[in-house]
């Protein structure tokens, strides 16, 4: 991509930020120069992410079951982060892997309710990456954000395939996408591809990776497998739904296998393109195992932790990640201390040689000296994970880390050393140790939380992104609760609604369209009333029979807002909210009279 300086500010220009945008970030010190290097000798970057897949769900970490040979062997030939910590959930984990600080700090700590929006103001590693002569590409699931300013093209990546939302079948998902032969977006545009979904996040990323060779690359590889629902080919599933393995489990072990086959091909096309030597491979999970244990009944395999995906115990957060950079790393070598996914960003600026972005503090460290067995000193660290609703709250869900011990919610201590699977709370027999990990937590609570009264606002009638899509998994609740897959807005129990924080970026004349299904579904909304309200605005029309959408067209000033939409049932006269809106800023000749 063409930079016509060494500025953050013309490199945000480049990507196609407003002005406007770009005084967001110039107001909190981020726009000091970076310096491009001499990127040609450093090494190219595959980070490679799989959604839902535990520490156990992998052969080379003891599952009995499960198959998978290349993994395996990048286990074998990889530096292995062994008391590696994540978030217990898909959007905080990727928010502190994208910045290296945490999530919440970067007002990412739900996957809903607009609280999967990566703050605009935040510097991502496609940032960085990019800013320092990299050529970068993402290829999978994001789920940050699908609006302008949020969506990867415009934080850093100059090539995207992803899916919309957090999984497949979700609400902002393309409709009907099913995990074959699906629509995506590419660079910002709807593109069917052809094959399974993880086969095409995979021959993008070779194709991306074979017309980039000189300079180096970054690629960005987050699939949606292992979410669900879990669809595979019965080639992948078959081998274990004979061994009588559950109907689920089968397929969700099918798609890990899938994975591990092209996990396969691309190390064999590494080798084969003389990349191997010079390419920094990093594999990792984002949270716990969703299917491949059962806390109930202790069925499944999930290497003597306790509890699985969302849970803040360490079978929630606790994941594989392996590194593997031939000569460089030593392969085999296993890192005890705590590390975490915010590490990532710092130490990829070390092994790299990237010039560091002014003004960002990292919550993760540079761990190179734990990599090459130089840190004879490392100095013991205490980590935070939690979960939180719309609305943080001190307290919640959540655990204090150090080497040796976990804090629980507050009140349950585990030593980690003795009882890896936190069965036997010790906290009566530690009583000063409790009151310090608390004291840890409240000085860390103070740290994060001076912006969790802030929304992340969607931008309407900006000229990056007009016209723009609302859907109701980003709304803040305000009946019932947030629908995020396609299949719940044909349930006509449902009667959910919600507000979405949103900026008016130019005063000006909107139409807002409303919807029960999107566009392209083409489906009728089965209402008689819609309503909407923005601002000090609040109008209501009469929708016709089998209408599939009803519009509303408004005079706006520019500010930060709310906006909420009501659909009245045409059989029972019930209210919910429309899960679809569609915003439109008039432009020139467009502009109503």
């Amino acid at each position: 991509m063409h930079r016509s300086n060494n500025t953050r500010r013309d490199f945000l220009k480049a990507l196609g930020w407003s002005s406007a945008a770009i005084g967001v970030l110039g107001c909190r010190g981020l726009l000091e120069p970076l310096s491009s290097g001499q990127a040609g000798d450093r090494p190219n970057v595959i980070l490679i992410v799989t959604d839902d897949q535990g520490y156990g769900d992998i052969g080379a970490h003891g599952n009995p079951v499960l198959k998978t040979p290349n993994l395996d062997i990048l286990h074998a030939q990889s530096l292995r982060l062994d008391n590696y910590h994540v978030d217990p959930v898909c959007s905080p984990t990727r928010a502190a892997l994208m910045t290296g600080r945490y999530a919440s700090r970067t007002g990412v700590w739900a996957v809903t309710e607009g609280r999967q929006l990566l703050r605009r103001d935040e510097i991502t590693v496609a940032d960085v990456f990019a800013h320092n002569g990299y050529r970068t590409g993402i290829f999978g699931k994001w789920h940050l954000g699908d609006n302008y300013p949020y969506s990867p093209r415009y934080r850093g990546f100059q090539e995207v395939v992803t899916l919309g939302g957090g999984a497949i079948g979700e609400i902002p998902d393309f409709w009907g996408n099913d995990y074959f032969d699906d629509t995506y977006l590419h660079n910002g545009k709807l593109e069917t591809y052809r094959g399974y979904c993880t086969d095409v996040f995979f021959g993008e990323a070779l194709k991306f990776i074979r017309s980039n060779k000189s300079p180096p690359f970054f690629v960005y590889l987050p699939i949606n497998a292992m979410h669900g629902p879990h669809k595979v080919a019965d080639e992948y599933a078959e081998p274990y739904r004979s061994k009588g393995i559950p109907e689920n489990r089968a397929r969700f072990y099918g798609m890990i296998a899938n994975f591990d086959e092209n996990l396969g091909r691309l190390l064999t096309k590494l080798k084969q393109w003389d990349l191997e030597d010079n390419t920094i491979v990093i594999f990792m999970g984002d949270n716990g195992t969703s299917v491949d244990y059962n806390p109930k009944t202790g069925d499944g395999y999930n290497a003597g932790m306790r509890a699985k995906k969302g849970s803040v115990y360490d079978g929630g957060h606790r994941v594989a990640c392996f590194i593997r950079w031939p000569g460089k790393l030593q392969a085999g070598h296993e890192v005890r201390p705590i590390t975490s996914h915010r590490d990532i960003l710092p130490t990829l600026i070390e092994l790299c040689d990237l010039k560091k972005p002014e003004g960002v503090k990292f919550d993760g460290d540079n761990i190179v000296p734990l990599l090459t067995c130089n840190a004879p000193r490392w100095p013991e660290r205490t980590m935070f994970v939690h979960r939180q609703p719309d609305h943080p709250k001190k307290w919640n869900e959540c655990a204090v880390m150090t080497d040796r011990w976990r804090l629980v919610n507050g009140e349950e201590l585990y030593d980690m050393s003795n009882d890896p699977g936190q069965k036997t709370n010790v906290a009566a027999l530690h009583p000063e140790l409790v009151k310090k990990l608390r004291e840890a937590y409240e000085k860390w609570w103070a740290d994060i939380s001076d912006r969790f009264d802030e929304y992340c606002h969607f931008l309407i009638g900006s000229e990056n992104e007009n016209p723009t899509v609302l859907t109701a998994r980003d709304w803040h609740p305000t009946q019932g609760r947030v629908p995020w897959r396609q299949q719940t807005l044909s349930d006509d129990k449902r009667w959910d609604n919600g507000f979405w924080a949103v900026e008016i970026v130019q005063s000006g004349q909107y139409e807002f369209t409303l919807r029960r299904f999107p566009t392209e579904a083409n489906k009728p909304m089965s209402a008689m009333e819609a309503r909407l309200k923005i601002a000090n605005i609040d109008v209501n029309k009469s929708i016709p029979k089998k209408a599939t959408s009803i519009t509303f067209r408004l005079a706006l000033e520019a500010r930060h807002t709310q906006l909420q939409t009501w659909l009245s049932d045409e059989k029972t006269g019930k209210i919910r909210g429309a899960y679809y809106v569609y915003v439109k800023r008039f432009t020139g000749k467009d502009v109503l009279k």
